[in-house]
């Protein structure tokens, strides 16, 4: 077996490994996608941010929820922090990288909205002052994370930590709950609606 092969063969162990752990937490998607549902269909919104990937995933999770995730639904109010970019370099430029997702969350977050946080390490300034800035508005603050303890479980309502030694197995099960959750949600729009 080459290099190569040996390296990608790792990589799926650690996957399947951390999977498995992983398994024991998917009640908590299921619990996140009938309580995000709970509140978008009654006229409340998502906020979702992250760093890098995580970002990536963050938006990929707003996406499917204005979007859909697969079968045909009405659009709800979802919005991924990062991704205005003239909002975060001005507020980067003016308040300090550390306010640019908190700046937002005062902005566009009300009593009993979601902000989700997502973060391989737990541990990023800005996503810590996005947290203590949606408690502070009265918004349940949920956190996707890497392995626990870290600030972010600490300072979330709700917490999801995925057991994985390299931060690529923590994005690719991140990956995972964010289908999870969107499955759920999916499912309880169609009862309510149905």
């Amino acid at each position: 077996m080459s290099v190569q092969e040996t390296t990608a063969v790792a990589h799926c162990d650690q996957l399947a490994q951390a999977i498995r752990a992983f398994r024991g937490s998917a009640h908590r998607t299921e619990h996140w996608g009938e309580r995000l549902a709970d509140v978008l269909c009654g006229g409340g919104r998502l906020l979702a941010a992250g760093n890098g990937g995580s970002a990536a995933q963050a938006q990929h999770l707003t996406a499917e929820i204005v979007g859909r995730y697969r079968d045909d639904r009405p659009p709800f109010s979802a919005i991924a922090l990062h991704a205005d970019t003239s909002a975060t370099t001005a507020i980067a430029n003016d308040y300090g990288v550390d306010q640019v997702f908190a700046r937002q969350v005062r902005a566009h977050g009300r009593p009993g909205d979601v902000l989700m946080l997502l973060s391989t390490s737990g541990a990023s300034a800005n996503l810590l002052s996005a947290a203590a800035a949606g408690r502070g508005a009265g918004l349940r603050v949920w956190a996707l994370t890497g392995p626990a303890p870290n600030p972010l479980t600490a300072g979330s309502e709700e917490a999801l930590c995925v057991a994985a030694p390299a931060a690529a197995t923590v994005q690719e099960l991140h990956l995972v709950a964010v289908h999870m959750i969107c499955a759920a949600f999916d499912a309880a729009v169609e009862r309510r609606h149905g």
